[in-house]
């Protein structure tokens, strides 16, 4: 008995063996699901397919005027009229009523010199000017004196009354009297003259604004020794540096090969680093007579349409010539997109926008055509990085690799 119940737990091996094989081919029937359904998903992402290899362009801010601009010359803004005001006479600065950015008009006082010794002449010249009219005025009294003499004598002598010697005395007296009037009337016209001279001189010594302008750079303070000639190492010749702000104006240098391009009235627009979103109506002002030999170029003013307060003297200037004028509705900037990356499809224009590796199909409204680039209604902001070839092997999620820069 004890035999037949050890038989019965005995355990067949084919059987166990059965049921092992069985659990295996199931479980790799599970793995081989999941890797093709892991299969299908990365080929649908297209991550089973090599990456197209695609070119790039970038969403733009256009204005219309670049679509029939003619060349592009760099420069700055520049004042036609600038002044580095100083004084005709050499002096120490005891006065200055002006800073950086102050308005000044034309003939006002910016600073004074020390002056003692050009008002001390002044007065000296105008007691000079004194003493010459009574001295005329004593000479004139004279004169008149001599004058009655004269006539009575010379009425005496024709009656032959008195003798002929005493006329001619009369005569001398009158002759000279008359010669001393004439003298000391020079004498207060030349005093006259040197304390107008000395007015002037004294009036050196204040420096006046010689146009309405703005200062630009303040070039001396109070106690400075101002000199014409700024002779010594502590010596300012300027006082101060002004502009005329209505005169501002860009200086560009133009290619020799391009000047023919260039012709005085010729529309432009002008734009400014640090106004980089505002563009500048403008026209040429002149074109300088000269060449620079060492940049093959020549210098041309282009002049602003309209003064812009935020304009200032010295700012780095790019401008364009243009074609023909801007039409009204050809100053406002727009969005666009190279013509040769729109592609129709299903009744609509589609760009591919790059995403990381990979593209997303955008449909998008365009609008006028300028040149090369289309306008975008809507789509992609300006900046975004879309696909120009190839666009028949796209799809939305294609993957792409871009050439290396």
């Amino acid at each position: 008995m004890p035999d037949l119940e050890l038989e019965k737990l005995r355990i067949e091996k084919t059987a166990g063996r059965t049921r092992g094989r069985r659990k295996n081919r199931i479980a790799w029937g599970l793995v081989g699901a999941c890797l093709a359904a892991a299969a299908a998903v990365l080929y649908h992402q297209g991550w089973l397919t090599p990456a197209v290899q695609v070119q790039a362009a970038v969403v733009q801010t256009l204005y219309p005027s670049q679509t029939f601009t003619l060349l592009n010359a760099s420069g700055y803004v520049v004042a036609d009229r600038k002044s580095a005001v100083a004084s005709k006479v050499t002096g120490r600065l005891v006065f200055l009523g002006v800073e950086e950015g102050s308005r000044v008009k034309e003939g006002q006082i910016i600073a004074r010199l020390e002056s003692r010794d050009s008002a001390a002449a002044r007065d000296r010249a105008a007691q000079n000017v004194t003493v010459a009219r009574y001295q005329l005025e004593q000479a004139q009294a004279e004169l008149a004196n001599a004058a009655l003499d004269y006539e009575r004598k010379k009425n005496l002598v024709e009656r032959g009354t008195i003798a002929r010697s005493a006329f001619d005395t009369a005569e001398a007296r009158y002759r000279s009297a008359r010669a001393s009037v004439e003298a000391l009337t020079a004498a207060l016209r030349a005093a006259q003259a040197a304390l107008e001279e000395a007015g002037v001189l004294l009036d050196y010594a204040n420096i006046r604004a010689p146009f309405d302008a703005v200062v630009l750079t303040k070039n001396a303070d109070i106690g400075d020794i101002v000199t014409p000639l700024a002779a010594t190492a502590d010596a300012k010749a300027a006082v101060v540096t002004i502009a005329d702000m209505n005169s501002l104006l860009a200086e560009v240098d133009v290619s020799e090969s391009n000047i023919a391009q260039v012709k005085v009235g010729q529309p432009c627009e002008i734009r400014l680093d640090a106004l980089a979103d505002t563009r500048f109506p403008a026209r040429v002002h002149m074109i300088l007579p000269t060449a620079d030999r060492s940049k093959a170029s020549i210098k041309v003013k282009v002049a602003f349409v309209e003064r812009d307060p935020r304009v200032l003297p010295e700012m780095s200037a790019k401008v364009a010539f243009l074609s023909r004028e801007p039409a009204a509705d050809e100053n406002t900037p727009f969005r666009a997109a190279p013509a040769a990356a729109l592609t129709p499809r299903n009744g609509q224009q589609i760009l591919f926008l790059i995403e990381a590796d990979h593209v997303r199909e955008v449909a998008v409204e365009t609008g006028r055509r300028f040149g090369e680039m289309v306008e975008l209604r809507d789509g992609p902001p300006a900046g975004s990085r879309i696909v120009t070839a190839p666009l028949d092997r796209l799809k939305d999620g294609t993957r792409i690799s871009t050439p290396k820069q």
